[in-house]
């Protein structure tokens, strides 16, 4: 049995699905990146990275994956939005050997007012050999 989060876990216990849409468990997908255990090794998992974090509310992960230069001082997440799914549409550079790349994407959260898209073609650099968003264009 595995112990984690205060819970003891069997090991034929599913673990739940990672938010960022991999199909992979939360725990050996974006986990470990929102842990620090590891950092992203593309601009792409980074993003993907960055939804589940926004679909769990981590605005520490947020905020350290920022670029220094764009980070805004405080982030205030909307308790009434529930982020569901993320389709990547497109990327460009952002590779093991990169120091930048784009991510296009689409991600479908639910709120009060029904159900919603935002859709940005994110920038993101190398800083320090650390995959972090550097700005996004809104589609």
């Amino acid at each position: 049995m595995a112990k984690r989060g205060g819970r003891r876990r069997t090991a034929g216990e599913r673990q739940p699905a990672c938010p960022c849409g991999s199909g992979r468990p939360y725990g050996d997908c974006c986990g470990p990146l929102h842990r620090g255990e590891i950092d992203a090794a593309t601009a792409e998992a980074l993003m993907r990275s960055r939804f589940s974090a926004f679909a769990m509310g981590d605005v520490g992960y947020l905020l350290r994956t920022w670029h220094e230069s764009t980070r805004p001082a405080r982030l205030d997440l909307d308790p009434g939005r529930r982020w569901i799914r993320l389709e990547i549409d497109d990327t460009a550079g952002g590779g093991l050997l990169d120091n930048a790349g784009t991510v296009a994407f689409r991600a479908h959260h639910r709120d009060a007012g029904g159900a919603g898209t935002l859709a940005e073609r994110s920038r993101f650099v190398r800083v320090d050999g650390r995959w972090v968003y550097l700005d996004g264009e809104h589609d």
